[in-house]
């Protein structure tokens, strides 16, 4: 088992009907995403037209900001506010949007082709988690 599931696995209180295995994924899909976004805005600075690619770069480098600090909140429980978890969640999809459609524009470039595929699974997995919240 991944460490994610094992520390959710291992965690004292119950987590209030949060179904676990889509929590796991989502932590786990934030923090790669976050990485890809990150690897993508560095990639976007060794092109060529760094100037093309300014955009791209900001955008990459916020959707990656909002993806840690995503997969970060949804690793504590103590204290758990269901308001502020859905709000990161309704960032990160939106980020993750935003990021997949610019990365997609510039698919040519298979680092912001790999990006866009990382921000759409990262948004479909926050969407559904943010389902099961009700």
């Amino acid at each position: 088992m991944e460490l994610v599931n094992e520390m959710i696995k291992n965690y004292p209180a119950d987590l209030d009907g949060i179904d676990q295995e889509k929590l796991a994924r989502c932590i786990r899909e934030c923090l790669s995403c976050a990485q890809a976004c990150t690897a993508c805005a560095d990639a976007c600075l060794g092109e060529e037209d760094v100037a093309a690619l300014v955009n791209c770069v900001r955008t990459n480098l916020d959707c990656a900001d909002i993806c840690f600090a995503t997969g970060q909140v949804l690793s504590r429980h103590t204290g758990y506010d269901a308001a502020i978890t859905r709000g990161m969640l309704e960032v990160c999809a939106t980020a993750c949007r935003a990021c997949a459609e610019l990365c997609e524009g510039h698919a040519a470039m298979e680092h912001c082709a790999q990006c866009a595929q990382e921000c759409r699974i990262c948004e479909q997995v926050c969407r559904e988690l943010l389902a099961t919240l009700g």
